[in-house]
């Protein structure tokens, strides 16, 4: 159990939190939410002892192994399969004493330590190195390559693999699918969701939040408030608490009625499409949180350029990459204002590819291209993030735009990208990222394109901008393409997918969940070729060397097994105590002498308890046939596959 009483942190004239209270059981996957700025990151240095209170207590368990992602990278020659093997420091341990007692030749140690190493199933150790490799994106070739050799973004996927790869009883991760693509953070929420230990996150991505958290803490005012359930469970709570504040009821209405505007638009298109009534269901959801966000400072829109082009931008038969290397083959596609489409596909299949040669940046090396008269391109990616003039201030970016434009209309029109005050002023060099690509959005804004092409525009984005970027997205009148990790941007924006995988760009008819079917049969379709590099040609028997092989194979798959069966147990055995526990308030409940006046909140006490643990019965009773059925699929499916 973790606890905070009446604990503080300042950080210099700002208070971060002021008597807060929280209390976190063993277990609990926990979400950390808040607005930039309001200590999350700090609550993470405090628990890993970084950081000092600067009144109240925290209290831990005495011996807790606590394991995090780390934000940077340090220099080092090692390679990336020992840098995540690293990350295991009881099997590094084990390794550096059996070296020793083997030097020294210790017959009796040497077989004790042998023994150690099978206890941590340290045989198994780069197998699992390698799995989390593969999921979170990396080439098989990649585990032999020096850390050194990694950009920024794949050092911090490093980092977050020697997190996994280490032993833990709490798990700490701050923003995990920042730099992850779509495939590898659907990889991230299985991965997590079969972790014993308690963990603790920070992430703004609400789609990841609600698979993975049973409950959030919400940071904000100085305080810690602890919410039951995912995150939608808490953005329903925290609307219906607002939704009672007359002064903000107004504007709460105006949010409302931006969605049902979508809903209704939407709506007159919609066709019986599994992935179109999957985005309705989406969007009238949507109605329901929107008053949680009523007092988010960000009110801003992407408005349409008045002029139109009928199609904005088409290419016909195209090949797309370089010179020496073609990337995609023969697309098409035909653009016109109203089409909202999301590109799926897996990792460097080309989706930015796609994106920069609609924008013109690479040039198209076959095929035809026709380019409306007035189209008019708004481009977001990351890299732009690194073009800003950092010695400028935001209202001087805008000002290169329009020299025009009176300084109280720039104002305005940054401060509904939350630019308010100084911040709109300073020099942007001090800005964090998530400032910087708002900043990048207003500057694509204010110029009213046509066409709106965003790669991966949520990075560093809090999930407040997150929510106002999809209510700016949903009013865009022109054509959008957008790619992005963040699944609920995708289903509440778009209005169809398109596939880019080997080397196609191809229409997608289903949803977000047949995606991720998708990427499940391609991975099963994919296992195939590697076994058959293990196992011998039929006329001839194993040796040595592939038996060994192939019974790693089999102990990896079987492996995948341990963590389900582990959890249809646990269910089992939550199932066997409430069901005591209904059992003694049954008995309870059956004493006549219960029923007297004078024992009224007694009783009144007994059936709350025991419609509570009715209710639990219940849910917990769903999860064990959900788990038990995965467990029995999975265990057929590697008894047929080593049959």
């Amino acid at each position: 159990m973790i606890r905070l009483q009446n604990l503080s942190i300042h950080r210099g004239a700002q208070r971060l939190l002021e008597h807060a209270n929280l209390t976190l059981h063993n277990g609990w996957k926990v979400g950390i939410v808040g607005a930039n700025g309001v200590g999350k990151s700090s609550l993470f240095k405090l628990l890993l002892g970084e950081l000092h209170a600067d009144a109240g207590d925290l209290e831990m368990p005495s011996g807790i192994t606590i394991a995090h992602m780390a934000q940077e990278v340090a220099e080092t020659s090692r390679t990336a399969l020992d840098y995540i093997l690293d990350g295991d420091q009881q099997l590094r341990r084990i390794q550096q004493q059996l070296a020793i007692a083997e030097e020294e030749h210790q017959a009796t140690r040497i077989a004790e330590l042998h023994a150690e190493l099978e206890s941590a199933d340290g045989y198994r150790a780069e197998s699992r190195a390698h799995q989390l490799l593969s999921g979170l994106g990396f080439a098989p070739a990649d585990s032999a390559r020096r850390v050194g050799e990694f950009s920024g973004g794949w050092r911090i996927r490093l980092n977050l693999a020697r997190a996994l790869m280490s032993r833990s009883d709490l798990l700490l991760l701050d923003e995990p699918t920042n730099h992850l693509d779509l495939d590898a953070i659907m990889w991230l929420e299985q991965w997590l969701r079969s972790y014993p230990g308690t963990l603790l996150l920070i992430s703004h991505d609400r789609d990841f939040l609600d698979n993975v958290m049973g409950h959030i803490v919400h940071m904000a005012s100085e305080q810690l408030t602890l919410y039951k359930g995912n995150y939608s469970a808490f953005e329903h709570i925290r609307a219906e608490r607002l939704a009672q504040q007359q002064l903000s009821y107004e504007k709460q209405q105006e949010r409302v009625a931006q969605i049902e505007q979508f809903v209704r638009r939407f709506r007159a298109k919609a066709t019986k499409a599994k992935q179109a009534q999957s985005r309705l269901k989406e969007l009238e959801r949507m109605e329901q949180i929107a008053p949680a966000h009523v007092d988010s400072p960000f009110s801003f829109t992407f408005e349409s350029s008045s002029k139109l082009s009928f199609p904005l931008l088409s290419i016909h038969k195209a090949d797309l990459g370089y010179p020496d290397k073609i990337i995609l083959k023969q697309v098409s596609l035909n653009l016109a204002p109203g089409e909202r489409i999301g590109l799926l596909g897996p990792n460097g299949a080309g989706k930015s590819t796609l994106i920069k040669t609609l924008v013109g940046l690479i040039s198209q090396q076959t095929g035809e291209r026709q380019q409306g008269e007035h189209l008019k391109v708004g481009y977001f990616a990351q890299h732009q993030l690194e073009a800003l003039d950092m010695q400028a201030s935001a209202i001087l970016h805008l000002q290169r735009l329009s020299p025009e434009a009176s300084e109280q209309e720039l104002r305005n029109f940054l401060g509904s990208f939350g630019f308010v005050g100084d911040d709109a002023l300073d020099a942007i060099g001090r800005f964090s990222g998530g400032e910087k690509a708002r900043l990048a959005l207003a500057l694509i804004a204010w110029q009213k394109p046509n066409l709106l092409l965003l790669d991966e525009p949520t990075n560093h984005l809090d999930l407040e901008v997150r929510h106002a970027l999809t209510l700016a997205l949903q009013s865009f009148e022109g054509a959008l393409i957008l790619v992005s990790h963040d699944r609920h941007l995708l289903r509440n924006t778009v209005d169809q997918f398109m596939l880019v995988a080997d080397e196609q760009v191809t229409e997608f008819k289903g949803d977000l969940d047949d995606y991720h079917k998708w990427l499940s049969q391609r991975a099963k379709a994919q296992q195939p070729a590697v076994q058959r590099e293990t196992q011998p040609a039929e006329n001839r028997s194993l040796n040595a060397v592939e038996r060994k092989e192939l019974k790693r194979i089999q102990a990896e798959q079987r492996a995948r097994l341990r963590p389900l069966k582990q959890k249809v147990q646990q269910l089992e055995k939550q199932m066997e105590s409430i069901s005591a526990k209904l059992s003694e308030l049954e008995a309870a409940l059956s004493d006549p002498s219960l029923y007297d006046s004078s024992n009224k909140d007694k009783l009144k006490q007994l059936l709350a308890d025991q419609a509570e643990q009715t209710r639990l019965s219940e849910k917990v009773e769903t999860d064990w046939l959900e788990q038990l059925e995965a467990y029995e699929e999975l265990e057929q499916t590697l008894t047929e596959a080593e049959s």
